[in-house]
């Protein structure tokens, strides 16, 4: 009996990613893989049409019917408030765990890393790319940083069981937990907690700044690196490029209910229509979806005819060093000299096996207890182009009963009590109020009054925050000063 085909989606995209495409669905059809494409439009075009996700109602059901999906790079135009499309695609599908591979094929392609082999783990939902912003005021700009304990728990528990299915030895984590107590902090404890579930992984945590910096000069001494979105977006760009080339890299974006596949790099339209751009990233990026649909043995022959191709010299110009290239080729002439490698192994280059690959089901989330939630305050965003001065004096004038103001600040900085005149403000001000002790409770009614009553005085509310005791500790951040 004829085994069905692999239903996937496909998307050519913008720039170079035409080109790239058709020289990977080449080598793809050369090597034998079991696919069945299913073509959707997305990107610049689609967008310009009047779409404003990039994206038509019709793709959507396309590539949920599929069960993968292999996207070329797309342009997102400028300006028009477009949102990304890849950002829309990962949060629509659920496609929580960003999975990139940085290797370095030393000494076939220029680097200075000859060691270097690390998996970049980059949680992929939530963080600031929820593209939650607001311009509060002509003058000053917002976007919200989203963690979640969910979404923190999927991605690290991800990192640690892709680490263990795949013989890797250390997992580290990376956060900016020093500043961003409770965002960062939250993912910094998760990570903590399931760590201590595998006990044969080595884990570790490191400050993003000085991690990011051990990672460009050491990566060598990474193995899996898992970080909130933001971090890993851009340290998997730096982890790319410093192990030979960002052209080189592919990736996957996974979840419970399908995976993405495409090229870490952009779409590049100054090198669009030339026959000059490296398809290797999405080359790889089959080769994972490759394993992710379990065609293995497929995965398994483009890899090694993908790495004896290196070895031979033959390469792009983006990788091409006289004196260790042997020949400069365009796309096209890539993608053949990697079919006719097919059924080669490299010879210096350590040569994949896939044979015993399974993907591995990721585990359900814990569920935690509720914990008791107590309204304590609110903080009441104000916008004023008065100096600090007039705008403490003002606001101390207010009558508040039964609420108290307890602090005004600017940026973070606090202005009212204990302030210093050398503090730059802008034109957007933190009020706090709570009751007198401060930890009384405060109901929505009084909060609701306390608006009213600010309004009516001729206050400008861009905004409020809630403040709220969770579990007997306070919920929201101070002012610093």
């Amino acid at each position: 009996m004829t085994r069905a085909k692999n239903a996937i989606a496909v998307a050519y995209g913008d720039g170079i990613g035409p080109e790239i495409m058709e020289a990977t669905l080449y080598v793809l059809a050369e090597a034998g893989a079991d696919l069945e494409y299913h073509k959707v439009d997305i990107g610049e075009k689609v967008y310009l049409a009047g779409h404003p996700t990039g994206i038509e109602p019709g793709s959507w059901e396309t590539i949920k019917n599929t069960k993968a999906f292999l996207k070329a790079p797309i342009t997102t135009p400028q300006g028009g408030g477009f949102k990304s499309l890849n950002v829309t695609i990962r949060t629509t599908l659920g496609l929580y765990a960003n999975v990139r591979p940085c290797i370095a094929y030393a000494p076939f392609v220029d680097t200075k890393h000859p060691n270097m082999n690390l998996v970049i783990v980059r949680e992929n939902e939530e963080d600031l790319y929820a593209g939650i912003e607001y311009r509060q005021t002509p003058h000053v700009c917002e976007s919200i940083k989203l963690i979640s304990r969910a979404g923190s728990e999927k991605i690290v528990r991800y990192a640690f069981e892709y680490a263990r299915h795949h013989g890797r030895k250390k997992v580290t984590c990376f956060t900016k937990d020093n500043i961003m107590k409770f965002s960062d902090g939250l993912f910094h404890k998760v990570f903590d907690e399931i760590a201590k579930e595998y006990p044969d992984l080595e884990n570790e945590h490191w400050i993003v700044d000085i991690g990011a910096a051990k990672l460009a000069d050491t990566p060598e001494i990474f193995d899996v690196i898992v970080m909130p979105n933001l971090y890993g977006d851009i340290l998997s760009d730096v982890a790319a490029q410093i192990s030979g080339s960002v052209g080189l890299a592919g990736s996957a974006n996974i979840g419970e209910k399908g995976a993405m596949f495409e090229a870490i790099h952009g779409s590049a339209p100054r090198r669009a229509g030339q026959n000059v751009a490296n398809p290797s990233g999405l080359l790889l990026a089959s080769v994972q979806m490759l394993n992710y649909l379990g065609e293995n043995r497929v995965a398994e022959r483009i890899h090694n005819a993908w790495l004896k191709t290196l070895e031979m010299g033959i390469h792009t110009y983006d990788v091409f060093c006289e004196g260790k290239s042997k020949e400069k080729v365009g796309t096209k002439e890539f993608a053949r000299a990697v079919s006719k490698c097919l059924g080669q192994k490299p010879q210096q280059l350590p040569a994949v096996s896939y044979q015993e690959n399974k993907k591995f089901a990721t585990i359900p989330l814990h569920v935690h207890p509720s914990l008791p939630r107590d309204l304590v305050g609110v903080d009441v965003f104000i916008y004023s182009k008065e100096q600090a001065k007039s705008f403490v004096e003002s606001t101390l004038e207010l009558n508040l009963f039964p609420l108290k103001l307890s602090m005004i600040s600017n940026r973070g900085a606090r202005i009212w009590p204990e302030g210093h005149l050398e503090t730059s403000c802008i034109e957007q001000w933190r009020c706090r109020f709570q009751h007198q002790d401060k930890k009384s409770p405060v109901t929505q009614n009084e909060i609701v009054a306390l608006l009213k009553y600010l309004i009516e005085s001729g206050c400008d509310i861009i905004k409020t925050e809630n403040l709220y005791q969770i579990d007997g500790s306070p919920g929201f951040s101070s002012a610093q000063g």
